[in-house]
């Protein structure tokens, strides 16, 4: 047996060693680095810097170039989101493998490896760098040829490397395919779209189609400024189960590029996470067996190991358990963190909503309104940690299952296949009546006070009684009795509670939308802080209203600038100054109407905030009367949307 496994395995490592000689995608990474930076300095070079620098003055043959090639607009743009998202894709194996040791290709000393895993990041980022440089720079048919070019070589030297060393040490034979799919797709992708953007160019220049108009708001934006304009919400339709409990689309909502790239890398990262993880455990599982089997040759050949021979058996069944644990939770804690990084997506879309909305007493008091640096800096920061908090939450929450999978296999498999229920039976028993005894006294606590230490209900429509005391003397004896028996519970409740901060902390370490740390100690949670920063930096940037606005501005300069004498003689009989202004007054009056607390933000108030005069005080009084009226005028449209906010908190 042993020879066959050994002829098995002999041949297996001569293959491995063969394909570490030839040229491997490794290597590649690191000589692409050259055409990397041939290729941003080609598009710096046709990109024109907006301000002239010295430069400019002593070499004047430059003319502005060499500007900035910037790779994606990680804030406003949503232009190309699923390209920059399979670009991503393209760089999650390059990602991982800075995770690994593998990535550095010589031997450094122990404190020189951090300055080299930086190095090794920042080269990482120049060499996928065409790719994110040919989608976004304006030189569509420069950046499609290039990419064309550079996406075609990785497809080539990947396809290459899997064809000619396919095996592996984990996966064995097929371990290349198996873990390199998503990537090679993700490469054909993007060729495709670079195929499609030079053919568009090509269009274009023919003329045989219009080129698309740029414009600060986009489309969906737009529509969701139109249904908050409009006078009829939008709640009457009826909604599914799907879309009550679990997630809503909302057309008029587009998730940024960067968190669809990040989306992609943390569901490759977990694919390729979890393949690891299982052939690795498989290879741990079975080396155990072989010291079993070690240490059983070895109780048979002595006699004085009588001790160790009752433990063989039970060490027999500890690997068939373990093995069989760990691979049903592997199955679940990938599935926990692929619903994890879905969830997220949908907290991220009610989080922006409720700001929006003005709504900011989901988060924490502190958070209400964060530093600026910081809010930007957690742009740049949460692409990295939520791939990093994804991956390791996914081996923390898988530990975690299998350890209550062997607790539950020991506690009730196995007593019922060794025929010891009663056994079983009576430790539950023990364990569940403890438990009971505890939840019962604290409920039987809540109905005495409910029934004999409470006042009646001051109105029958009333759901509870007043927080008022009846019966003083009654309760007083209650309280001196019942403190012993609270004293002795509070140590289980303090253990529950322990035990339950404990599961429930490594189960939310993923999610870093959520805190893990207690009330007032949210600062403490450096990924909830970069959440919040990030979310506040999107609602500051891209709300719709805002956007909006801003186009309006945008639009109505541009018309004023391109104005000619003519059309401003033939404008100027049409709407007189008078008319202009009372048109302007009946407007005002109408949102003053509509909306009464916008009264006191008017400027002749906002100036007179220091004074206390009663001309004041009446102002706010008849303004909040107003704003009273109307929003009882609008509580029935409006208890469906209240209702929908409600349900919002859950997350």
């Amino acid at each position: 047996m042993i020879r066959n496994t050994e002829q098995h395995v002999l041949p297996n490592v001569s293959t491995i060693e063969d394909c570490q000689e030839t040229f491997s995608v490794d290597l590649f990474l690191h000589l692409s680095l050259i055409p990397a930076v041939l290729i941003t300095g080609v598009l710096s070079f046709l990109q024109r810097r907006a301000q002239r620098l010295t430069i400019d003055h002593r070499l004047p043959f430059l003319n502005g170039r060499f500007g900035i090639v910037v790779p994606l607009d990680t804030i406003g743009s949503l232009s190309n989101r699923w390209s920059y998202g399979f670009a991503y894709g393209a760089v999650s194996s390059s990602v991982l493998l800075l995770f690994s040791e593998h990535y550095i290709p010589f031997t450094v000393p122990a404190w020189a490896r951090a300055i080299v895993y930086l190095i090794g990041a920042l080269e990482v980022g120049l060499v996928y760098f065409p790719f994110f440089a040919c989608l976004s720079t304006p030189f569509r048919m420069t950046g499609a040829v290039l990419g064309i070019l550079y996406s075609t070589a990785w497809i080539l030297i990947t396809v290459w490397d899997i064809v000619t060393c396919p095996r592996g040490e984990v996966l064995g034979k097929y371990q290349k395919l198996i873990s390199q799919w998503p990537r090679i797709l993700s490469l054909v992708f993007l060729l495709g779209r670079f195929i499609y953007i030079l053919v568009k160019d090509v269009r274009l220049r023919l003329q045989l189609e219009p080129e698309d108009i740029e414009e600060l708001v986009g489309q969906h934006q737009s529509k969701h400024v139109s249904r908050l304009l409009s006078r009829t919400p939008e709640h009457s339709k009826h909604l599914s189960w799907f879309q009550r409990r679990v997630y809503e689309w909302d057309p008029y909502f587009k998730f940024p590029n960067r968190i669809i790239g990040t989306a992609i890398i943390s569901l490759i990262g977990l694919y390729t996470m979890t393949l690891a993880d299982y052939s690795v455990s498989d290879v741990a599982f079975d080396q155990v067996e072989d010291w079993k089997n070690t240490l059983k040759e070895v109780v048979s050949s002595c006699n004085q190991t009588q001790a160790l021979g009752y433990m063989i058996p039970q060490l027999e069944e500890f690997i068939i358990v373990a093995r069989k644990s760990w691979l049903a939770t592997t199955i679940f804690a990938s599935l926990n963190s692929v619903a994890y990084t879905f969830h997220i997506l949908a907290c991220y879309r009610k989080h922006l909503k409720r700001l929006w909305k003005g709504q900011k007493g989901f988060l924490p008091e502190r958070f209400h309104n964060p530093k600026p640096a910081v809010s930007v800096a957690s742009i740049a920061r949460y692409s990295g940690w939520q791939i990093a908090f994804t991956l390791w939450g996914y081996l923390i929450v898988h530990f975690v299952h299998f350890l209550f999978a062997l607790l539950f296999v020991y506690l009730l498999v196995l007593p019922i296949q060794h025929g010891k229920v009663l056994a079983m039976l009576s430790n539950l028993g023990l364990i569940f009546l403890t438990i009971g005894m505890v939840i019962g006294l604290v409920i039987l606590q809540v109905v005495l006070v409910q029934i004999f230490f409470l006042q009646d209900k001051m109105s029958p429509t009333d759901k509870e009684k007043p927080l008022a005391l009846n019966n003083r003397k009654a309760f007083h004896c209650f309280n001196y009795f019942f403190f012993f028996y609270n004293a002795v519970m509070g140590i289980s409740t303090c253990i529950v509670r322990l035990l339950l901060s404990l599961v429930v902390g490594t189960w939310l370490v993923s999610r870093i939308d959520r805190t893990i740390m207690q009330r007032g100690y949210e600062n403490l949670d450096a990924g909830y802080s970069t959440w919040v920063g990030m979310i506040f930096a999107d609602h500051y940037h891209n709300n719709p209203v805002m956007v909006c606005f801003c186009q309006l501005l945008v639009s109505s300069t541009i018309e004023k600038h391109n104005a000619t004498i003519y059309s401003s003689f033939e404008n100027a009989q049409s709407v007189s100054p008078v008319n202009s202004r009372a048109r302007r007054r009946w407007v005002l009056l109408y949102t003053l109407l509509k909306n009464p607390p916008l009264i006191l933000r008017r400027k002749h108030h906002l100036s007179a905030a220091a004074s206390s005069s009663p001309t004041q005080t009446e102002t706010e009084v008849r303004a909040w009367l107003m704003a009273s009226q109307t929003q009882n005028h609008q509580l029935a449209p409006q208890a469906t949307e209240e209702i929908l906010v409600a349900k919002e908190e859950d997350c």
